[in-house]
């Protein structure tokens, strides 16, 4: 999800103390706080006393937390002292997805930074929902607002939903945070009993984790896959989001799919009704740069060329392989793996380039031996269809030198074997 997990109900354990007492929190310097629950802790932060201490930790080091933590509960409350620590640190690891600017104003749970939907691709899809004339959106399973946020910076009013209290709040906390109140409207509620015939359109983002992690089959999501696309087509436009491993035979006929990476990364996959129905697409960002689907069969396989391209993992899980190798005017190294090779080198966003300088038979002494006399001591190792892990190569083979290079494990035409070249 773009938060929390939280359209699955988690039940949530009190913190236990050696005298298993609860004390009505006191804020005051001098008041203990014995126990806070995640949702007093916080209403405790959003004090302010609370306020001031999570922006005396802007720039703390988590190194001398011991020695901050120490020093602040001779001022403050120990509870809320590690409420904010817990804060600090949680806003430190969101600047990754949301920026430092925004991470620093924003409220953030454990769920929420690890689930959240990254900002680039956030306003991606809000850029898409307002080119399509959207004006306002109902967000089912709104968790932590990442998604709300950028609707509502492309213009767009939206209703967040979520059925987790803690997380209803730190959404309304983050809108007020960013200005955004006037645009993001929170409710927290079950997201199968929105009205969203109010609004243009629906995105829906159902929990994908449970007790034991990630959920694979989209029937387990919460929830289910089928009552998204059911609330999806109540709309004239909508997007799911769902697992990049989604199976294409999951994917609905009248939908669009669409792959999305962010930096080389693969973060989502899209269901978007309303647009081109059975349209495949794989994004890149930034650009962003869009592949769609041409309806190409496998290319054929063929011997190495000069040039191998590494196609981007967006194009490969939308099976638009074929269509990065026209593009390139190659074929594969083997029909199984996804390496495409070309005698010409054709720059693409969709796949990296690597020129090629030797192709081995798998012996790992010869290669030792070839990375010896090139002087090779920086060493990329990539595999694609190999069980051997690039660890192990790296060890074995003790790469030094001042000159780099990439191994690339792979098979072509079936057979075992090691591709050395470097990036174009």
């Amino acid at each position: 999800m773009h938060g929390d997990a939280s359209c699955q109900r988690v039940a949530r354990s009190p913190v236990r103390h050696r005298h298993q007492e609860r004390t009505i929190p006191h804020l005051a310097h001098n008041g203990p706080v014995n126990d806070l629950d995640p949702l007093a802790a916080f209403t405790a932060l959003r004090t302010e006393e609370g306020e001031a201490l999570l922006a005396s930790l802007a720039s703390y080091d988590p190194a001398r937390e011991l020695a901050v933590a120490t020093r602040l509960r001779r001022e403050h409350p120990a509870a809320l002292v590690s409420a904010a620590l817990g804060q600090a640190r949680l806003r430190q690891r969101a600047a990754a997805k949301f920026g430092e600017e925004d991470a620093r104003r924003m409220f953030f749970t454990p769920n929420g930074v690890e689930q959240s939907t990254r900002r680039p691709v956030a306003e991606h899809r809000a850029a898409r929902f307002a080119a399509l004339g959207v004006r306002g959106v109902a967000d089912l399973c709104s968790g932590i607002g990442g998604d709300a946020i950028a609707l509502a910076r492309a213009g767009i009013s939206v209703l967040a939903v979520d059925r987790d209290p803690l997380t209803a709040e730190v959404a309304r906390a983050n809108a007020e945070a960013l200005g955004l109140s006037g645009l993001v409207e929170v409710r927290c509620a079950d997201v199968t009993d929105i009205d969203t015939s109010p609004y243009d359109a629906v995105f829906a983002d159902p929990a994908r984790r449970g007790g034991r992690g990630r959920i694979f089959d989209p029937e387990a999501y919460s929830p289910p896959l089928s009552w998204a696309v059911g609330a999806a087509r109540t709309r004239p436009l909508a997007a799911l989001k769902v697992a990049p491993g989604i199976p294409h035979e999951a994917v609905p006929e009248d939908a669009e799919a669409e792959w999305i990476s962010d930096g080389g990364d693969v973060k989502e996959a899209v269901l978007w009704f309303g647009t081109a129905p059975s349209t495949v697409r794989a994004t890149l960002l930034p650009g962003p740069h869009t592949l769609t689907g041409r309806g190409l069969p496998n290319p054929p396989a063929r011997p190495v060329g000069r040039y191998l391209y590494e196609p981007d993992g967006a194009a490969i899980r939308a099976h638009l392989v074929a269509e990065v190798a026209q593009d390139v005017s190659g074929g594969l190294i083997d029909e199984t793996i996804a390496y495409i090779t070309s005698d010409e080198l054709h720059p693409t966003p969709y796949a990296t380039a690597y020129e090629i300088t030797d192709e081995l038979l798998f012996n790992l002494k010869k290669l030792k031996a070839l990375l010896r006399e090139r002087g090779v001591g920086n060493l990329t190792v990539k595999k694609r269809g190999s069980a051997v892990e690039p660890e192990e190569i790296r060890r074995k083979v003790k790469p030094q030198g001042p000159n780099a290079a990439t191994v690339f494990l792979t098979r072509v035409a079936g057979a075992p074997t090691m591709l050395i070249g470097r990036p174009v």
